[in-house]
């Protein structure tokens, strides 16, 4: 998934790559490299002629009068690219000078910046001051790395509380051996230079010109860590050690799989970045602007360097020589990372807002064309919210399709996505909460899709009223995320069958009524034929729940024994031999549910809460605010997760990428709360502060097990999404 969504987004994607093929090939990237000097790349005034400099400005000024988030997409392209010249400063610098409330500089310089003829630099840091010289301004002092000066017509450089645009000729420009060697950067200083009051940027703050860096840089970093992504699954295919792909080593596996969730981390920061600053910098959507780039300047930033890094190490020999392009794309990196600041700067920026109430949140907004259904799910909710009798509501939702609107009538309410969308907000709006379904939410969807009209009916309305109490019967002593050597055996019999063998890890089973059960009804068919989806009665003769004690001291899982159970043929769902197929529909969904977090164990909000009106020192205030990053890009991706289906796209293993994220975060973040507690981390008082986050950080262990665990999701991520080589059978 690229940082844009829409149609519109995705051409201008399209368009920027072919632009970057035909005229930025990797001849181009290395002439670059190995030049004694920068100069303004070849495709330059080609570039310029796309409109892309002017994207984000207004039309009055020359511009295309689009945003910045149109300028994140082509930044990402660009940044695949690793294209050399002043783009990303030039930029930057209009960017910055739009913002200005000075009309002159702005009727000045902008036309000049979106067509080409003017190039810029600006100066994130620096020793320069400024003194008074009647309406002038007297500058004078120097600023050590700025990118691109060296090809830069004009500079914007901060001036003790001022930001000034100045022609480079008037300054003294000296380049420097740059990290970067493809695009580089230059000292800059000024003796005594005077600013005339036009070229003063009124309005602009050291504050708001970080913050558009931040946005920028993180586009850029993402479009390195697509590039970086993909280079190293392809390379992983094909390279051949001890007989195999590395790509099919899981240490290679897990290392590539972790490079794309980095990047889609980068491209759901940078997108909300954009985003943000494009929505307005003024009010309360100054906070959030602010949050939004902070954000970006913490992940994606660091999701350059590491997919860098890690490209590097599975490329292996290759990628560590000068003729291979993987270090063009790591120095560009950490040029980024060092010009924008040190993570934890930024990290303690994101905390200090967060805790003052200025998170962003991860909300989606729809058209003002829905106000009309709106407006009827409102009303029809509203009638709901006045039933008092808790019981007779989730009746009433059950029956009229509430509880899962997006399936078909008469179950669900046939919702599209917008209509889901509406739905969930207005029900929440209302405090009106659908029956827990707790894990039959995760039977539902495979009992309308396989399930007769007969077990339907018998089992789906009391399930969506929140009647009865499921348990899934899956996991085995010896088939936990290997699910397809489960060796129950189900043996036919007259009018059914009859199932022996043992489950575990069984959750609310001591509870449940009924189970969803798979067992082993053709022990000769290969490994994953030969299964068949039951559905079990909890109260059935021969079923033993016995609990199993978990390390919190509580008993959640069960181990439950099946000794002859007898099965009717109306409760196999779907076709016999067939209920693998059945099963990957439920283990799917499951997914699906885990991956949207809620109630899960301690998340941002959570985060926020435990250290409300608490003293933090510099080094926790860094980590709160890495943590809380790592929280909204979580969010994040789970609401562009949401555009893409309502743009009418499926997920697929997406849904992986999410929960592997999500439950990581929950462990992470209890197991800080409860480490920041020093010695009172020892003891574990019920319904103190410390024993509720003490239970929580133990509970929290089960969340990388449980739906999928953690490596067997990294193992679905690099296969599904990256393509690199399965496992291979046992035996082969």
């Amino acid at each position: 998934m690229a940082i844009g969504l829409t149609e519109e987004h995705e051409a201008l994607a399209e368009s920027v790559r072919g632009f970057a093929e035909r005229y930025v090939p990797e001849a181009v990237v290395r002439a670059a490299l190995e030049a004694d000097a920068e100069t303004r790349p070849p495709f330059w005034s080609a570039l310029a002629e796309q409109g892309l400099l002017g994207l984000h400005l207004p039309e009055e000024q020359g511009g295309q009068g689009y945003g910045l988030l149109e300028l994140a997409v082509v930044l990402e392209e660009l940044g695949r690219a690793a294209a050399p010249g002043p783009f990303l400063p030039t930029v930057l610098a209009s960017s910055v000078i739009a913002a200005s409330s000075n009309a002159k500089v702005r009727a000045e310089l902008l036309p000049g910046l979106a067509d080409g003829s003017t190039t810029a630099a600006v100066a994130l840091g620096g020793n320069l001051s400024a003194v008074r010289d009647g309406d002038a301004l007297k500058v004078t002092g120097s600023a050590d790395t700025v990118l691109g000066a060296s090809l830069a017509d004009v500079i914007v450089l901060p001036a003790g509380d001022e930001w000034v645009a100045v022609d480079a000729a008037a300054l003294t420009v000296t380049p420097v051996e740059s990290l970067d060697k493809v695009r580089r950067v230059a000292k800059v200083e000024a003796d005594g230079v005077q600013v005339a009051a036009d070229r003063v940027l009124d309005g602009v703050t050291g504050r708001r010109v970080a913050d558009l860096a931040a946005a920028l840089f993180g586009a850029e970093a993402a479009g390195l860590s697509g590039w970086l992504v993909e280079t190293a699954a392809e390379y992983a295919k094909v390279r051949e050690q001890f007989g195999r792909p590395i790509g099919q080593f899981q240490g290679v596996k897990h290392k590539a799989a972790r490079m794309l969730i980095a990047a889609e981390q980068a491209r759901a920061a940078a997108w909300d970045a954009a985003r943000a600053l494009d929505e307005g910098a003024e009010g309360a959507g100054a906070a959030e602007a602010q949050f939004a780039a902070a954000v970006s300047a913490v992940i994606a930033a660091d999701a350059g360097v590491k997919t860098a890094r890690d490209a590097i190490q599975i490329l292996g020999g290759i990628g560590f020589t000068w003729e291979h392009n993987a270090h063009v794309y790591l120095r560009r990196a950490l040029t980024l990372r060092a010009l924008l600041g040190s993570s934890k700067q930024w990290a303690s920026r994101v905390a200090e807002l967060a805790l003052a109430g200025g998170r962003r949140e991860v909300e989606l907004e729809l058209s003002d064309d829905t106000e009309p259904l709106r407006e009827r799910i409102r009303a029809e909710i509203a009638e709901l919210a006045a039933i008092e009798d808790k019981s007779e509501r989730n009746r009433r939702m059950g029956d009229d399709g509430w509880t899962v609107p997006h399936f078909p009538k008469p179950w669900g309410r046939g919702a599209g996505p917008v209509e889901q969308i509406l739905i969930q907000q207005e029900l929440r709006a209302a405090k009106v909460k659908a029956p827990n379904l707790v894990i039959g939410a995760w039977l539902v969807p495979s009992l309308v899709r396989y399930g007769t009209e007969e077990q339907k009916e018998r089992f789906l309305r009391p399930t969506l009223r929140g009647e009865l109490v499921w348990c899934q019967l899956f996991s085995e002593p010896g088939a936990g995320s290997d699910l397809a050597s489960l060796s129950m055996k189900a043996e036919r019999v007259e009018g059914g069958f009859r199932l022996t063998g043992q489950k575990i890890w069984t959750s609310v089973a001591q509870f449940a009524q009924w189970g969803f059960c798979i067992a082993r009804t053709d022990p000769d068919a290969p490994k994953h034929d030969g299964i068949t989806y039951f559905l079990v009665d909890m109260k059935a003769e021969g079923v033993d729940v016995r609990p199993l004690r978990e390390l919190t001291g509580e008993a959640i899982f069960n181990e439950v024994f099946l000794d002859g159970v007898f099965v009717p043929d109306d409760c196999v769902v779907g076709e016999v031999n067939q209920g693998w197929q059945v099963a990957r529909n439920t283990l799917s969904n499951e997914r699906v549910s885990l991956s949207t977090g809620g109630g899960l164990g301690m998340g941002v909000p959570e985060l926020l809460d435990f250290f409300e009106g608490k003293e933090l020192d510099a080094v926790a205030t860094a980590e709160v605010g890495a943590l809380v990053a790592q929280g909204q890009s979580i969010d994040l991706l789970g609401l562009r997760t949401t555009l893409k289906q309502l743009n009418g796209v499926e997920p697929g293993a997406e849904s992986s990428v999410r929960k592997l994220l999500g439950v990581q975060f929950n462990q992470e973040v209890a197991d800080y709360c409860w480490g920041s507690q020093g010695a009172t981390a020892a003891t574990e008082v019920p319904l103190t502060e410390a024993g509720i986050v003490a239970r929580a950080m133990l509970f929290s262990r089960a969340m990388t097990i449980y739906g999928g665990t953690t490596e067997v999701q990294l193992n679905i991520i690099a296969e599904r999404l990256l393509g690199l080589p399965r496992d291979p059978e046992p035996g082969k």
